[in-house]
């Protein structure tokens, strides 16, 4: 399985599957799509109506991973349940930390 983030100077982009309403906000490990890609699933509280599922998921990740909120940011996706997602920082430490996070579920 390959892993759903991709590398750069600035940090790493992370390709996520977002349920929103879902109880409770959480990283739920990595999932295949049935086209063979990778995607985080990700579950937040919020619902998808003005961008609070968004901003639910963005603070999620900053909070997980250690980073500023304003280093969190949707580059896709905003109004679909695929999103791509770009965090900045050391792309060492942040895929390390995706690693964790994503194998602590079971992924």
């Amino acid at each position: 399985m390959t892993v759903p983030w991709r590398f750069s100077a600035q940090g790493i982009a992370i390709a996520l599957r977002v349920t929103p309403r879902g109880g409770a906000d959480a990283i739920d490990g990595i999932e295949t799509l049935t086209d063979g890609r990778s995607v985080v699933k990700v579950r937040v509280r919020a619902i998808a109506d003005g961008g609070a599922a968004n901003r639910a998921v963005t603070e999620l990740l900053a909070k997980a991973l250690r980073v500023p909120k304003s280093h969190v940011r949707v580059l896709s996706g905003t109004t679909s349940r695929h999103k791509q997602v770009a965090v900045d920082g050391d792309p060492k430490q942040l895929g390390e930390a995706m690693s964790a996070l994503t194998a602590a579920k079971g992924a």
